[in-house]
């Protein structure tokens, strides 16, 4: 099946929609380091991007995309979410990259069978709401398209009263949304992003998001009543840290809960040698330096090592000290190495990343958990291969 893939970044929702079945036809990023990245790994042959085209680097305004009327299953993408980011400056639709109505124009000019867009959970604020219900619309109704003059709320009326009339001819989706906890579909990482999946309707197909695998509680119940998760790490019971508050809950548990346990930074991470105390083993791994410079201060603490990480953060000026890091159980903190933070967004350990320390954690920190992205895809996939 088919794909175009826009605001690729460094790849990580692509890569999950790839592994779930589809095949890019076509990447667009405008960000020259993540095209880097790209382009390294399929010189390097990196099985997770080998097959896809060579990515396109531009304004995805400056690019048609009529050719690929009707020969497309699924349009993907993260339109640029800084506009609703909680560490942005919340302007929505005044700032400029807002790229919304990019997306939803390469739905209308492609026509796709079903497409998958996400953003930051911060676009689900009740200040935003008037124009999230504005995005739900347009990508319901791709053909109505705003007129020159006409304000986003006018055009908002516009499609409301065209979706509670008689006659709702045209290109039509099915849009269905929902903030996703990574860490609830097995992501070491307890970010949310919203996610939009729309089917066209005259598909007939009736979805929704897949169930969770994992959970919370499931993971308190192997650190605090049997213990499994300690045993299985080979770690001492003197050595073992939980939060009081969390202990507490795992003892109000009345059985052992049926999901898998979250994934902890320790599940993720400690196999790989410490990139400060072993920086000759460290070395021997792709991207794994030491970065110096990381202290905790109120509000920037770290990732516990026996809990999901926190969300990896790009930040509007830069990495934000103290967001992406290590809080080892002695007390001691450390920037978490290009590799972690990669694990953390379950890329592969063969794809690395270009460009400086801080420029690789731009690219993670913007990227989608390539697993989370396979697991919506993969139930996609297999709704379009019902109607084949």
């Amino acid at each position: 099946m088919n794909a175009i893939e826009l605001f690729a970044g460094a790849g990580g929702l692509g890569i999950g929609v790839s592994k779930a079945g589809f095949t890019p036809i076509q990447i667009v990023e405008w960000d020259r380091w993540c095209c880097d990245t790209i382009r390294e790994n399929r010189a390097r042959n990196v099985e997770a991007v080998a097959s896809w085209p060579m990515p396109i680097e531009g304004d995805v305004r400056d690019i048609s995309f009529g050719q690929y009327e009707g020969k497309l299953d699924l349009v993907t993408g993260g339109p640029p979410c800084q506009p609703f980011s909680l560490g942005g400056k919340h302007r929505a639709f005044n700032d400029s990259r807002d790229m919304w109505s990019e997306a939803v124009r390469v739905v209308r000019e492609t026509k796709p069978r079903a497409f998958i867009f996400e953003n930051v959970k911060g676009l689900t604020r009740a200040s935003f709401a008037s124009y999230l219900a504005y995005i739900v619309q347009q990508l319901t109704y791709p053909e109505i398209v705003r007129g020159s003059d006409e304000g986003w709320e006018e055009h908002l009326a516009r499609l409301e009263r065209h979706h509670t009339g008689r006659r709702r001819g045209g290109l039509r989706y099915r849009v269905v949304y929902r903030v996703l906890n990574a860490a609830n579909y097995g992501v070491p990482q307890r970010r949310e992003r919203v996610v939009f999946v729309g089917f066209r309707s005259d598909l007939g197909i009736e979805w929704s998001f897949p169930e969770e695998t994992h959970s919370a509680d499931a993971l308190l119940w192997e650190q605090v009543r049997s213990g499994a998760y300690w045993d299985r790490h080979h770690v001492a019971k003197r050595a073992r840290q939980i939060n009081p508050r969390l202990a507490a809950r795992a003892r109000e548990l009345d059985e052992k809960p049926s999901l898998a346990p979250w994934r902890t930074v320790r599940d993720t991470i400690g196999d790989l040698p410490d990139p400060e105390r072993e920086p000759r083993k460290a070395a021997l791994v792709l991207n794994h330096r030491f970065q110096s410079g990381a202290r905790a201060y109120p509000g920037h603490t770290g990732s516990p090592l026996d809990e999901p990480a926190k969300t990896l953060k790009a930040g509007v000026h830069g990495v934000p000290g103290g967001e992406n890091m290590l809080a080892r159980p002695d007390g001691s903190v450390r920037y978490f190495t290009v590799r972690e933070s990669a694990r953390l967004q379950t890329f592969p350990d063969d794809f690395v990343f270009h460009g400086a320390w801080s420029e690789t954690m731009r690219q993670l920190g913007n990227a989608v958990p390539v697993e989370l992205a396979r697991i919506v895809g993969a139930d996609v996939a297999r709704h379009l291969e019902s109607r084949a």
